[in-house]
């Protein structure tokens, strides 16, 4: 079994690294330092942390005026808080102005668990992609979501990553490439390609495992980038496959699903099967229990891709 740690430890622990380097980093929170692990940059620059309170609005609109002075803003809170309460803010102050600043928020997806329905942001994807000169990560594990952080401070402009509460399964490894906009194929294969992001490449990985007891060979493709989606890494997928399945932790409308099939329809179209959850809100349990409620685990990435299969092949 993989090590499990949550993605969130993974850019709490680069963060320090990072702040150690360089003195322009500042991180703000809405009160919510512990949850996403911005303490532990607090702990070691207790004079570059800003608690700003449950005040969401107020971290977004701080941080955009610090950057305006040359600060490398990091802003920190729960992802359904942030996206939700502070997009006008974000919208307006962070993107219209293309500010430095860059968006980190925990607790996304139904891996939330059991603080339910009000805490898992299922949207923040959709909503974070759709706004101008904005970059959008979801990563694998925590050892991506490090160098995640790492590359969005190397880059100007804003940049929205989700992170997760929940333990998620160590698949990468640290001499592993990255890239912010450059897909990563970790398992090869010609019948079906699976594109996932965040916990879902995990399960991807292991519906490639089922399917290859059938005799299908299946890609599986880490899209840890939403935005910029990697469209050559799309294009080489539909043509080489001609078919795909894309996973997410996320709703099945307007994240990584529909950016995928945004670049089929342009340029290769070709059947494709989207996992996701299925325009729901999310309710009180276990992240177990939920992935299996909400058809997000590996038995139901294998059975879309059987669907495509058959779709490629009428």
């Amino acid at each position: 079994m993989s090590e499990m740690i949550p993605t969130r430890d993974g850019f709490g622990n680069e963060l320090v690294k990072l702040g150690k380097e360089n003195d322009k980093i500042v991180v703000l929170s809405g009160d919510m330092e512990d949850a996403t692990r911005a303490e532990y940059f607090r702990d070691a620059f207790p004079d570059r942390f800003y608690n700003l309170g449950i005040a969401e609005q107020d971290v977004v609109g701080t941080a955009a005026g610090l950057s305006s002075l040359g600060f490398i803003p990091f802003a920190c809170s729960f992802a359904v808080f942030m996206t939700n309460r502070a997009y006008d803010m974000i919208r307006l102050d962070i993107c219209y102005n293309n500010s430095n600043v860059k968006i980190v928020c925990s607790h996304a997806g139904v891996t939330v668990g059991e603080d339910g329905a009000s805490a898992q942001c299922l949207e923040d994807l959709a909503i974070m992609r759709v706004l101008p000169n904005i970059q959008v990560i979801c990563p694998a594990d925590a050892i991506e979501a490090a160098k995640a952080t790492r590359a969005m401070t190397g880059i100007t402009g804003p940049v929205y990553m989700r992170t997760s509460r929940a333990p998620f399964p160590v698949i990468t490894r640290e001499s592993d490439p990255f890239e912010i906009g450059r897909a990563v194929v970790v398992r090869p294969g010609g019948d079906v390609t699976l594109i996932a992001c965040g916990l879902m490449v995990y399960e991807s990985l292991r519906a490639a495992d089922i399917l290859r007891k059938d005799g299908i060979e299946a890609r599986v493709v880490n899209m840890h980038t939403i935005k910029p989606i990697d469209i050559e890494a799309i294009q080489t997928a539909a043509r080489e496959t001609g078919a795909i399945v894309t996973a997410e932790e996320h709703q099945v409308s307007g994240g990584l699903g529909s950016a995928v099939a945004e670049v089929a329809a342009r340029f290769c179209p070709v059947p494709i099967e989207m996992i996701g959850v299925p325009d729901t809100f999310g309710e009180s349990g276990t992240p177990q229990e939920l992935l299996m409620k909400y058809h997000l685990r590996d038995t139901d990435i294998a059975a879309a891709a059987q669907k495509a299969l058959q779709r490629k092949k009428a």
